[in-house]
């Protein structure tokens, strides 16, 4: 059957802004390029907390400057600005705490069993459902930005260029599409664990974040392949993730490789 303007109503932003709490500073717009771009754009002297989130993004950016969009109201596209205020160095451990966030968010609303796909892909029985971008605009700031398929019918699926066969949570049988609730649960899970991480000093161990994503990350335990920054490749199975974010790679003469950066292709 298809998918109506019925079955796709607005964000509410008096209902977000009541079930988020204080911290965050929600503000929806009707269509925009790129939450992440209007974020950073706004950041001078911007608290964090600020959220952007747009019914429609026309331009939106995932990692290596790929393209991610949907059309209007089928899922979330939403951006965060923080301000940590940790050592720079475990900085890049938040976009793995929010996909942490946003798991938790579509395992407690949609009801179903959601993994992350190292570092930043949130799967349902295998296939992409979301990504996560993190950038940082100036000096002090981190922009998170999250697009998460809700609604999308089978032929309004994007493409997805690593060849992942991309889902909606409408598609993986999801109890609950109310987009607002779950751009609700993902903020209000993204700011405890990133208030928890913060309160630890930005210790993976400490806040628990590392355990809790290793738990989450349908990478770890695989075989896969990994394409690297310089064109190169590499074969083995994903042992762990480091307390530094690293996938640790057991290549197939026993050695263990740390990756900070890759392109990751489940085997099996």
């Amino acid at each position: 059957m298809p998918v109506t303007d019925d079955d796709r109503p607005p964000l509410d932003e008096v209902r977000l802004r009541r079930e988020t709490g204080p911290f965050w500073r929600p503000r929806i717009v009707a269509e925009t390029g790129s939450t992440n771009t209007d974020v950073a754009a706004s950041c001078d002297g911007e608290p964090e907390g600020l959220v952007v989130l747009a019914e429609s993004q026309t331009a939106g950016r995932g990692r290596l400057g790929r393209a991610w969009q949907s059309p209007p109201r089928a899922g979330l596209a939403l951006s965060v600005l923080l301000r940590p205020t940790v050592d720079v160095a475990r900085w890049g451990w938040l976009p793995l705490l929010a996909g942490v966030a946003l798991a938790e968010a579509v395992r407690a609303v949609a009801g179903l069993e959601a993994g992350l796909k190292w570092p930043n892909d949130l799967l349902l029985d295998g296939r992409k459902c979301a990504g996560l971008l993190a950038e940082v605009p100036q000096p002090g700031a981190v922009v998170i930005g999250i697009g998460l398929n809700v609604t999308l019918a089978a032929d309004e699926l994007p493409i997805t260029p690593s060849g992942l066969p991309a889902t909606s949570l409408n598609l993986a049988g999801a109890r609950s599409v109310d987009r607002t609730a779950l751009a609700a649960a993902l903020l209000s899970r993204l700011r405890d664990r990133y208030q928890q991480w913060q309160a630890a000093g930005g210790d993976p161990e400490t806040s628990g974040i590392r355990e809790t994503y290793v738990r989450l990350c349908a990478t770890v335990g695989r075989e896969v392949s990994v394409s690297l920054p310089d064109g190169s490749a590499l074969t083995g199975t994903a042992t762990t993730v480091d307390p530094d974010g690293r996938l640790i790679l057991a290549t197939p003469d026993g050695t263990l490789r740390p990756i900070a950066a890759g392109d990751i292709l489940h085997l099996r």
